[in-house]
């Protein structure tokens, strides 16, 4: 070989191994770019075109009451879904362990039929209906125990949607309070509403890897997102106490012709709201069954003026002021006439030598009214926000309404009109909601010291951490002890003496009451001849525990505090028995009515 040989020959070595240098190089470059660069893209394109991706349910968490009553919580039930292209034989493991069996379609079919008390004809109908469609809807919604069932039976055509439904187990006990959620599972109402970001669940996400044949491969599912369950939201309210209370109400609405009523429950020395009934009320299994205007919870959201139940409050501003006591006396007119106003009682009568104590015994709009002149209309009205009236409460419950202590338009008390400035000693010419009442009646029963309103107790999360739990408190002292031991006690003369007192004894226990009679508003600013009749008071009047005040709105048979009387002592009875209070040990004060 010439060395001119040798050479071209090592030239053309030199040029194959450069080309086969440079076709690995490119090759690397491409392999690099593959695997490295654009790993996680390709990777994901991959999987998306051989997977199936799914929401995993976060669970909308319960309400319960006081004791741990579930009054809403959620069902999760399962559509079973199908893949007509992939239905075929398959193996699976046998039942003795003895490796693999094949299964034919039309046994799996049969099988799934059984599960699903249906005809296999059915279910082969939907499966060959289209037999290259990727989807057949086998069923919309089974049960918890059917799903498991049937995913029992491993057959890989077969796919599963997981929807929750909600549900109220006590109907329409607390229906007010507990609320509803629509069709989508959004909270409408109630506490479903007010607590929806505790309750609300966050759902997640996973993904499974299939074969070419589109059928799942075991194994292969990835958690991309975790759901996370919503929190259990604790009523302070009692379920029991709450039924009772409903159908005592329901029973006298009905007996006095009237058009709906309610009944709120307090615990004195806390506040908490142990019962918030009312009649008509919604049951959120059956939302259409109700009038939408029932819908709701009336006891925050709908304002009344209250009648004779606020002379209490007057009364008990009149003592803490030192504008008043027990004994104070007034002759007490049928007719009171001041400046532009002009005052009846609801009954005729001549004028009577009544003390502040037999103004409340004999609810006087006279004698409250000329009472009321010790004491400046400023200073009133300072005491009425002091017991909170005119603002919403801490609760804070969806659509709660402040009621209005002064008409809209008037920024002070003075600019009252002489008749609304009188008005307000006896509950006309502002409003109240129920649950406000109820929170005057819980501060005079505890000493003159105000608690926070409280309806809920917290939400409880899946750890069983607790969050959002109300802040503890000592309470606002609106009045001196003395002031509320005094009003308590001229209130037990109603329930001992007063013309409802047959109705409201309860043997053993001292009782404290106040009735009411309010004109109601036709809606022009007038009064139309229509009444919301009332009682409110608490026991033991020694030392007072709970707090009850009930309200029926337009009886026809009964417009006396009479209409509301047998609701509150049936109530007050069952909260009594209830809580197992002890009966009372202490005579009541003889406290002069006359003069």
């Amino acid at each position: 070989m010439t060395p001119t040989t040798v050479r071209t020959t090592r030239g053309r070595v030199t040029i194959a191994v450069l080309i086969i240098v440079a076709v690995v190089s490119v090759f690397c470059v491409r392999l690099i770019d593959i695997q490295v660069v654009q790993a996680d893209s390709l990777n994901a394109s991959s999987l998306a075109s051989r997977s199936d991706s799914t929401v995993t349910l976060g669970t909308r968490g319960d309400i319960v009451d006081a004791n741990g009553v579930v009054l809403a919580t959620s069902i999760l039930r399962y559509a079973i879904e199908a893949d007509p292209s992939a239905v075929a034989e398959f193996d699976r493991p046998a039942a003795d362990g003895s490796g693999d069996v094949t299964v034919s379609a039309e046994q799996a079919i049969g099988e799934l039929a059984s599960v699903m008390k249906l005809d296999p004809a059915v279910i082969t109908a939907i499966v060959t209906a289209d037999p290259t469609s990727r989807y057949a809807l086998i069923s919309k919604s089974v049960d918890v125990t059917t799903y498991n069932a049937i995913r029992a039976l491993d057959i890989p055509w077969l796919y599963y949607k997981a929807d929750q439904t909600r549900t109220y187990p006590d109907g329409s006990v607390a229906g007010n309070l507990v609320g509803f959620v629509g069709a989508d599972g959004s909270a409408l109402a109630g506490t479903e509403l007010t607590q929806n970001s505790c309750l609300a669940g966050t759902d997640g996400s996973e993904v499974t890897e299939t074969g070419e044949d589109g059928v799942a491969i075991p194994g292969s599912t990835v958690t991309l997102k975790k759901a996370v369950d919503g929190g259990k939201v604790k009523l302070t309210i009692n379920s029991d106490l709450q039924y009772f209370a409903q159908e005592a109400l329901a029973q006298r609405v009905t007996e006095v012709g009237a058009e709906s009523g309610t009944v709120v429950v307090t615990e004195a020395k806390t506040g908490k709201i142990l019962t918030a009934a009312e009649y008509p009320t919604v049951d959120p299994n059956n939302i259409d069954a109700t009038d939408p205007a029932y819908r709701g919870a009336k006891v925050f959201s709908d304002p009344f003026e209250p009648g004779s139940t606020f002379k209490s409050i007057t009364a008990a501003s009149l003592i803490d002021a030192g504008a008043a006591t027990p004994a104070s006396q007034v002759l007490a007119p049928y007719e009171y006439k001041s400046g532009n106003a002009v005052i009846h009682d609801s009954f005729y009568h001549a004028p009577m030598p009544w003390t502040l104590t037999g103004v409340i015994e004999q609810s006087s709009n006279t004698g409250i009214s000329m009472l009321s002149n010790n004491m400046s209309v400023d200073q009133r009205w300072d005491y009425m926000n002091k017991f909170h009236l005119g603002k919403p409460t801490e609760v804070g419950f969806v659509g709660e309404d402040s009621g209005d202590i002064l008409p809209g338009g008037v920024s002070g008390p003075t600019q009252l009109d002489d008749q609304t400035i009188y008005n307000t000693t006896f509950g006309q010419g502002l409003t109240v909601t129920a649950v406000q009442m109820a929170s005057a009646y819980q501060t005079i029963a505890n000493n003159g010291v105000r608690m926070p309103v409280q309806l809920f107790e917290g939400c409880q999360h899946e750890d069983g951490t607790v969050t959002d739990a109300p802040p503890a408190s000592t309470g606002e002292q609106v009045i001196s002890p003395q002031a509320a031991q005094d009003t308590v006690h001229m209130m037990e003369s109603v329930a001992t003496t007063g013309y409802a007192a047959d109705a409201l004894k309860i043997p053993g226990y001292r009782v404290s009451a106040k009735t009411g009679t309010a004109e109601m508003s036709n809606g022009d600013g007038a009064y139309g001849g229509a009444y919301l009749t009332s009682m409110a008071g608490m026991a033991p009047s020694d030392d007072p525990q709970y707090v009850v005040s009930v309200t029926i709105r337009k009886p026809v048979t009964i417009t006396s505090g009479l209409a509301a009387a047998p609701v509150f002592q049936k109530v007050l009875s069952q909260v009594l028995k209830t809580y197992r209070v002890q009966p009372s040990t202490v005579p009541a004060p003889d406290l002069p009515t006359t003069y």
